[in-house]
């Protein structure tokens, strides 16, 4: 009985991660197999790739009451530790939703990325490359481009600094969604529309101060960029989930950001009156916004409470 307990707990019907490894001829096969979203069954080698569950159609005539709401999940908060995880092990991969995205990005398999929140300018490869990452050449280096010399690629790349926004540079995530009621099933609902990651400017790393010292940006964060989230869900649904429980574990980041298993502030909120900004309303008083923040939440709520008085 406690052989079957435990193995209910760490998930052995999910164990196809470490069932390639136990078959793999070579960790360099694994690897490979892994990053193709492969596994080995036998003598064969099949597609492990899932497709995400459909949201389904929803009329307009049957959304009773419904408001968008953005928040922000910081990644110092615990729960929210999973979305910050980032490392290769042999066993298990996990990249963090910054790497994913950035990752899917530049492989192309994300394409909707965009500068606003609004998704109304979309931004091509190379304006996201700008928006996180900084190529810095030293004097020496331009001194001999200006004066005509033979510039080797080895001279290139040893007088090249770069500056990129990774994984650990990206401590905030902020998410746009709307709650809505759906008079068919008589329920609240939520969906995602967008992600963004907040991180440092790549512009302002390496930056020299008057006293000949680093500038350091603090925690001076800025939207690199915003993805729109219905074109990002195959790529996350086959993405698993950080659990230190569970190497194997198939939970993947579609599952909890649909399930919304994080923690977050709700800093905006828009009910058919406007964009309101809480910082905005309530300047100087961080503690107000909290409270505006949770009255938001508790307005949600109630939402599905006087669903029964129309």
């Amino acid at each position: 009985m406690k052989k079957l307990i435990l193995s209910i707990f760490l998930g052995t019907a999910s164990l196809s991660q470490a069932q390639t490894i136990l078959n793999a001829k070579s960790p360099e096969e694994f690897r490979q197999l892994r990053e193709e979203n492969k596994i080995k069954k036998g003598d064969s080698i099949v597609s492990n790739k899932i497709a995400p569950l459909n949201y389904g159609y929803i009329d307009e005539k049957d959304v009773l009451k419904s408001i968008v709401v953005w928040e922000i999940i910081d990644m110092n908060d615990k729960l929210n530790q999973p979305f910050y995880h980032n490392s290769d092990g042999l066993v298990s991969q996990n990249k963090s939703l910054f790497q994913i995205l950035i990752d899917g990005i530049n492989s192309g398999k994300i394409s909707e990325v965009y500068d606003d929140e609004m998704f109304t300018n979309r931004l091509a490869t190379d304006e996201i490359k700008k928006r996180t990452s900084k190529l810095v050449m030293s004097d020496d280096l331009i001194d001999k481009i200006n004066a005509g010399a033979t510039v080797t690629e080895a001279d290139k790349k040893a007088g090249t600094d770069v500056y990129e926004t990774k994984s650990e540079d990206v401590k905030l995530l902020k998410i746009k969604g709307m709650w809505y009621i759906d008079k068919r099933d008589a329920q609240m609902k939520y969906r995602l529309i967008g992600i963004a990651a907040m991180g440092k400017d790549p512009q302002t790393m390496g930056v020299i101060g008057g006293d000949g010292e680093l500038v350091d940006s603090g925690d001076d964060y800025i939207d690199l960029f915003w993805v729109y989230y219905p074109n990002v869900r195959p790529l996350l649904a086959n993405a698993t989930v950080f659990n230190s429980k569970n190497l194997s574990s198939d939970i993947t980041y579609d599952d909890i950001l649909n399930a919304r298993r994080f923690s977050s502030v709700i800093y905006k909120s828009e009910s058919g009156l406007g964009n309101g900004v809480i910082k905005d309303y309530i300047p100087r008083d961080a503690d107000e916004q909290l409270e505006e923040s949770d009255r938001i939440k508790e307005q949600i709520l109630m939402m599905e409470n006087e669903m029964w008085n129309y």
